[in-house]
């Protein structure tokens, strides 16, 4: 493998970008495709955006060649805002999806080791943990506190940082007035129109664990129509 491949793939580990190793199987010439590319414009464009979609590797043919697509996407990251009983469900069913789980709640009598036994636990204000672990385009926010004060800045940074997921939990009445405040923290209309409000695919969700559920669902769904338009 050629040096400014390998060098490629390794920006694209230390970034936490995604990206497929294109190899051509007669001539053995590789490179490299990032998912931020114009795909569009791409001679194997919609296979490659299948790919980035699925997180599957595979050998293809074309009328011309034989490839082979090695897919490396960071692992997905879910940073649960809120260590409440939506929380306590949420986490261990997101690690057993294959989420790399952070929850964080400046309220230590919500975030302690007893009801998060083995979680990534952070009894801080989420300002301070996500300064040293930067949300990303593989990173979901759930936030689900309900409380204004710790929910909205992380709910800006994330659409900021161009999240695959962000979901908020309350009613419509709750969100517009969110809306209004993350609007005086400098979020346009547009970008705000990403939050998932009410959080959670609507399957009539009523236990924090089936809320859960639901929320977990949206998080799988987002992750995996990366880029699709609506």
């Amino acid at each position: 493998m050629r040096a400014p491949v390998l060098a490629a793939l390794a920006e694209a580990g230390r970034e936490r970008r995604a990206a497929i190793l294109v190899t051509d199987l007669e001539s053995g010439v590789g490179r490299v495709v990032f998912e931020t590319d114009a795909l569009v414009s791409d001679p194997l464009g919609e296979e490659l955006i299948a790919r980035f979609r699925s997180g599957r590797s595979g050998l293809i043919a074309t009328a011309s060649e034989r490839v082979m697509l090695t897919v490396r996407l960071p692992p997905p990251r879910l940073v649960v805002i809120g260590a409440v009983h939506i929380a306590q469900a949420l986490a261990p069913m997101a690690e057993i999806a294959g989420l790399d789980v952070t929850v964080i709640d400046p309220r230590t009598a919500f975030a302690s080791a007893g009801r998060f036994p083995g979680a990534r636990l952070f009894a801080a204000w989420p300002e301070e943990v996500l300064a040293k672990a930067p949300l990303d385009a593989f990173t979901a926010l759930a936030a689900v506190t309900h409380d204004p004060r710790i929910d909205d800045q992380p709910l800006a940074d994330a659409l900021r940082a161009g999240c695959f997921y962000v979901g908020a939990l309350g009613s419509r009445k709750t969100h517009a007035k969110r809306l209004d405040r993350l609007a005086l923290l400098g979020i346009e209309p547009a970008q705000a129109a990403r939050i998932r409000a009410p959080i959670g695919l609507d399957i009539g969700a009523q236990s924090p664990a089936e809320i859960a559920v639901a929320i977990l669902a949206e998080v799988v769904e987002a992750l995996r129509r990366r880029g699709a338009s609506a």
